[in-house]
């Protein structure tokens, strides 16, 4: 009886080293984990963005009737969900081609945006530039600079206390470049539909937006820190309402 425990024993040491796994046993159940939003916490200060929705219960011709300029927001934060949305509707990708969701006079993409955050979940205050190809934001810089940006924006109090302000630049040359001094009035044509794109996609989450014109360019230019070869055309602050 003793040897034929101690030969019970090797062999079952001898199957533990085994690498071919044992028998599978019945798993318990599961409890799904919610998804994993990106966060300002990247040390290479690079979020990447949730993937943008497609469909919306909300139709385009409600968010057109429903859209009206809101110029007070209730302080609550919005979602890097929403962020993504938003920013998608502006200026996204819509094919393997690069085309994006606002037209561009030769498909040249003179604008630029950039999002100027003072509150939204998992998304540290700052300034970033969004990259519409790997639909990114890249941060800038660190800090809540709404308050600078509205004083740039001759004082609206929008601008200061909506949780981000989406900036829209232009670098005019990549369309001028091929069409003249015409290009200029295609940018402005365009920055137009990224604008419109962008307000009724906020209506359609029930968000408050408002489009600023009225700024200092230089004084806009100097909170953003742009190269010398972009002009600010559009300051979109937005919120809950």
């Amino acid at each position: 009886m003793i040897y034929a425990g101690v030969v019970l024993t090797i062999l079952l040491l001898a199957s533990g080293c085994q690498t071919e796994p044992g028998p599978v046993t019945e798993p318990g159940p599961v409890t799904e984990l919610p998804p994993i939003e990106a966060s300002s916490s990247e040390e290479d200060g690079v979020i990447k963005l949730p993937e943008p929705q497609h469909d919306n219960e909300v139709s385009i011709e409600q968010s057109m009737l429903q859209r009206r300029s809101i110029r007070s927001y209730t302080g609550e934060p919005l979602t890097l969900g929403e962020v993504s949305q938003l920013l998608w509707a502006a200026q996204g990708i819509t094919d393997a081609r690069g085309h994006r969701t606002a037209p561009s006079a030769g498909a040249l993409y003179p604008l630029e945006v950039y999002l100027v955050v003072g509150n939204v979940e998992n998304l540290a205050p700052g300034i970033y530039e969004y990259e519409p190809k790997e639909h990114e934001l890249v941060l800038l810089m660190d800090g809540d600079k709404r308050s600078k940006l509205a004083a740039a924006a001759l004082g609206q109090s929008s601008v200061a206390t909506g949780a981000v302000d989406v900036v829209i630049t232009a670098v005019y040359k990549r369309t001028t470049v091929k069409y003249g001094e015409r290009g200029i009035r295609y940018i402005h044509i365009e920055v137009g539909h990224a604008a419109q794109n962008l307000v009724l996609q906020a209506t359609a989450m029930k968000l408050g937006a408002v489009t600023v014109g009225a700024f200092s360019d230089e004084g806009v230019a100097d909170v953003l820190n742009l190269p010398a070869d972009e002009t600010p055309l559009y300051i979109i602050p937005v919120g809950r309402k």
